[in-house]
């Protein structure tokens, strides 16, 4: 496991070992029988501290290839989640698997890259010489390694930073510093947690840059995010945890819903286009202006047909739809006892 933190090393734990190119883009190879399987299970995992349950029964699978968001508020279990996966901690009951294996395996840690929400290297230490010992714990073949390390610096942005100390760098570079650690060794499933932290727009735009080359090459990415906007352009499914369990899971599509709303701005309505508004949806009047809510968004220009067709006159069409935000927040304003939703 590629981590972003320094772990320490010991006589019972084996070198993780890397096969074939280290090339970040190089497409990973494809399981036999083109059957991909899952990258990652869980089946009811529980983990409780004392008290307090971190998680309470979560069950989902991601596949192979896939960006998965995996979101929720403070508190949520979202980190708890991520080290269980990585075997950082056991669960107090459930399973899990990565790549078809138990968590927990050692063989199958060298697998992954991990970069955590809070990490820390030592001051002293360039970009390259954190890069250089990670490549070491990684296995990687030393001949190898000068290439891999160039790649990556060039990758999150710091090529031009390579031979300064990191004592020197800002939040942000340090956050670069860390994501190139979880991505030596080509990795087949990459766990980010909060991987935009501390990074201007540019730097948020670099990351999703790295996450779409990871899902090309075949990587699955695991992604915990407050930025929401953000997990909307990347991510290809979603779920979303509160109090230790999943309250939604599907793709954002499948999450947000296909019900949108629509402004219009119109005069001159009548009976028959009030008529009209009311067979479409809920509706709200504002002066000039008319929300419906709850109609389909292929709905729409036959809303301003019919509209027409009853002689009011439209000045303005503005489709409006949720937000993964909006989304978010109405799922967890809901009573504790609402049924979890499963979309997918």
């Amino acid at each position: 496991m590629r981590c972003s933190t320094l772990p320490t090393a010991s006589s019972n734990s084996p070198a993780p070992h890397v096969a074939g190119s280290t090339t970040v883009n190089a497409p990973l190879p494809q399981p036999e029988g083109g059957a991909a399987g899952a990258a990652i299970r869980t089946l009811d995992l529980v983990k409780q501290y004392g008290s307090i349950t971190a998680l309470a029964g979560l069950t989902m699978t991601v596949g192979r290839g896939e960006v998965f968001g995996f979101l929720g508020p403070n508190g949520a279990g979202k980190t708890t989640a991520v080290k269980l996966l990585v075997g950082l901690t056991r669960p107090t009951a459930g399973q899990a698997w990565l790549l078809d294996v138990p968590i927990g395996d050692r063989v199958t840690r060298r697998r992954i890259g991990y970069l955590p929400e809070l990490f820390r290297y030592q001051d002293w230490l360039t970009a390259r010489e954190v890069l250089a010992l990670h490549c070491a714990l990684a296995d990687i073949p030393a001949a190898e390694r000068p290439r891999e390390i160039e790649h990556t610096l060039e990758t999150v942005g710091l090529a031009a930073r390579g031979g300064d100390r990191v004592g020197t760098f800002s939040k942000g570079m340090q956050q670069r510093l860390g994501l190139g650690v979880a991505l030596l060794g080509r990795p087949e499933v990459v766990f980010l947690d909060e991987p935009t932290s501390a990074l201007d727009p540019v730097g948020r735009r670099d990351v999703r840059e790295i996450v779409r080359g990871l899902k090309a090459r075949g990587a699955t990415v695991f992604l915990n995010s407050h930025l929401l906007s953000e997990v909307e352009l990347v991510c290809d499914r979603v779920a979303i945890v509160d109090k230790g369990r999943v309250v939604a899971l599907g793709s954002l599509h499948e999450v947000i819903g296909g019900a949108q709303a629509v402004r219009v701005r119109l005069t001159g309505l009548n009976g028959a286009g009030h008529a009209a508004l009311h067979s479409y949806g809920d509706v709200r009047h504002e002066g000039d202006w008319v929300t419906v809510t709850g109609l389909d968004a292929d709905a729409v220009p036959d809303l301003v047909a019919d509209l027409v067709r009853a002689g009011v006159q439209i000045h303005a069409v503005e489709p409006r739809h949720d937000s993964l935000e909006d989304r978010f927040l109405q799922l967890l304003t809901r009573p504790d006892d609402a049924a979890v939703e499963d979309t997918s």
